[in-house]
């Protein structure tokens, strides 16, 4: 039995509309969160895209550092890559929950 959020009434687990008050009955919606968590990655929508860019970004930047051999300490750098990251993905975090 799938429940009506609007008025609780029951209705058959294959219901599209509540036969009572006549809303729409989404059971579709109880695995949503999940979903959302497993194509998220750092709180933000394809965010393992956006980390593999992140990736691409270090190692495009160490081999132009490499062909004009100039030093560069990489520890600072990556960590404010990550930093950017996680802060991003708790400003879109709290962007998601106001609406």
């Amino acid at each position: 039995m799938v429940h009506c959020i609007k008025c609780g009434a029951d209705n058959p687990d294959d219901a599209e509309f509540c036969n009572k008050c006549g809303s729409r009955v989404d059971t579709k919606g109880v695995h949503e969160p999940y979903k959302r968590a497993k194509d998220e990655c750092f709180g933000l929508p394809h965010g393992s895209s956006i980390f593999a860019l992140f990736i691409g970004l270090i190692i495009i930047i160490w081999g132009i550092t490499q062909v004009l051999k100039i030093e560069i300490d990489w520890w600072p750098f990556i960590v404010i890559l990550f930093g950017i990251l996680v802060i991003a993905g708790a400003v879109y975090g709290l962007a998601r929950r106001r609406r």
